[in-house]
């Protein structure tokens, strides 16, 4: 009896199932589903615009003076190829990021940075930048390219880097 009981329900499931539809197919079809992805390597869908082409090609870096904000004209004639570039690749917005050498305290650093920041904006935003495409924001002295004591070294950290990447408006 035990038997027949299994039997029987073995039987009607086995029923149920030939009588189950298959599952629809998916409306839209992922070419990419399942395979390992390559992560982002700076091309935008055949634009060519790199945010390395825009280091090599504008320069994303430019240097200050001691306790300065201001930008001398090397600093200028950088932000007037950024700005070029970021005009010419209107789907890329930027951040600045205003940074120290490791003098003087943490508050004077960080806001000397933002100054630094808020000068290069103002700058990309006077060569026809749109003000919404660019956010800046102080590193102070928390990140130099190097740790260091001497004048040349102190000058490589007193800097405003532009960083571009895909996508108006940050």
């Amino acid at each position: 009896m035990v038997r027949f009981r299994i039997s029987g329900a073995a039987a009607l499931l086995g029923l149920l199932g030939a009588c189950a539809q298959p599952a629809p197919a998916p409306l839209v079809v992922d070419p990419y589903a399942g395979r390992p992805s390559a992560g982002y390597t700076g091309n935008l869908a055949g634009l060519g615009a790199t945010a390395e082409d825009f280091r090599t090609t504008a320069g994303d870096t430019v240097l200050f003076s001691q306790d300065q904000a201001t930008l001398g004209a090397e600093a200028r004639a950088t932000l007037v190829r950024q700005a070029e570039w970021l005009k010419r690749n209107g789907s890329f917005s930027s951040v600045v990021e205003g940074h120290s050498d490791e003098q003087g305290t943490r508050e004077y650093n960080l806001a000397l940075g933002a100054r630094r920041a808020g000068a290069v904006q103002e700058y990309l935003i006077a060569q026809g930048v749109e003000a919404g495409r660019i956010t800046t924001r102080s590193m102070g002295k928390e990140r130099p390219l190097e740790v260091c004591s001497t004048p040349e070294c102190y000058d490589k950290n007193r800097r405003a880097v532009t960083i571009v990447q895909p996508g108006a408006g940050v």
